[in-house]
């Protein structure tokens, strides 16, 4: 009977601690800065940088890690001139938190609702980081004459089968979700713990990054990006892409332990206008380690619409 009840308890308590986190609400945003609209799928947080006139560059962010992620790349370009939209992309951040997949049609939307109700009707340039390169990509293939240009920094969306324990849970329902929550707060620790050295142009990122994990909705947030946009075939995007003229830019960490070496190949087959840029010495977190090399990099190539 005792080891029933430690059996008992040691599954219920993954799904205990999920409860007790906390809800995003009102009375958290109101520490925000920036501002909130309520689109189809809930609430979403974004913030304007840079002079109101400036050409408009739109930053999405990645997998774990929200808006705050650009703080630093987004005061330099806001320097130069642009006017950068950046936002929490829904699961994230100050934005709500609905369950459900989170394929390509999910993010796409959410962008398509902000960029309307902030009017932003001209071409712009759109950023993408990390996961976000893969929702920038998705985008840029839907709404092709909006894109003037396509920044992509450690992007995913070059699939790579992915094995061992993050595929089975990726790929098992009930139980990788359970998985998810037991494990997945340990390895973004660990992770983030591994990064605390690391110089950063976005002051406390990790006990920001690690702030996350105390809200609920965020690492099921996490596993339905894994399972949704994550999981898809971006390579007709990217042929796409290639075949509408659109410019691309791609910006890499040479010592990036996320994104797999084999995506800068597979970008060049499926894209062979693409530009690409190496960092020698950044990893995946390049966005806010090397934001000066990033900066310089798309300021050189960047061409604002006339």
């Amino acid at each position: 009977m005792i080891w029933l009840l430690f059996l008992g308890a040691l599954v219920a308590a993954p799904l205990v601690i999920e409860h007790r986190r906390q809800t995003m609400d009102d009375a958290i945003r109101g520490s925000a800065t920036g501002n909130f609209v309520e689109l189809s799928q809930g609430v979403t947080h974004f913030e304007w940088h840079g002079p109101q006139r400036g050409p408009v560059l739109v930053c999405v962010h990645g997998l774990t890690t929200p808006g705050f992620v650009w703080r630093g790349l987004a005061r330099a370009l806001a320097k130069s001139g642009y006017r950068v939209l950046t936002y929490d992309l829904y699961g994230r951040g100050y934005s709500s938190k609905p369950k459900g997949l989170q394929d390509r049609a999910f993010f796409v939307n959410q962008l398509a609702e902000l960029l309307a109700y902030e009017g932003v009707s001209d071409r712009f340039t759109l950023v993408g980081y990390s996961m976000g390169g893969a929702i920038a990509t998705c985008f840029a293939r839907a709404y092709p004459a909006r894109i003037h240009q396509l920044v992509l920094i450690a992007s995913a969306g070059m699939h790579v089968p992915q094995a061992g324990l993050v595929g089975f849970i990726k790929d098992t329902p009930l139980i990788g979700d359970w998985l998810m929550l037991a494990l997945y707060p340990f390895v973004l620790r660990r992770g983030l713990k591994a990064e605390r050295s690391l110089p950063t142009s976005v002051p406390h990122i990790n006990d920001l990054q690690l702030g996350e994990l105390e809200l609920k909705g965020f690492v099921p947030a996490v596993l339905a990006s894994l399972r949704g946009i994550l999981s898809e075939d971006l390579s007709h995007d990217h042929r796409a892409i290639a075949a509408q003229g659109t410019p691309v830019l791609a910006i890499w960490g040479r010592e990036d332990d996320m994104i797999h070496s084999s995506a800068l190949g597979t970008l060049a087959a499926w894209n062979r206008d693409v530009q690409h840029e190496m960092i020698e010495g950044a990893g995946h977190g390049l966005t806010y380690t090397h934001t000066d090399q990033v900066f310089q990099i798309m300021n050189d190539w960047l061409n604002p619409p006339a």
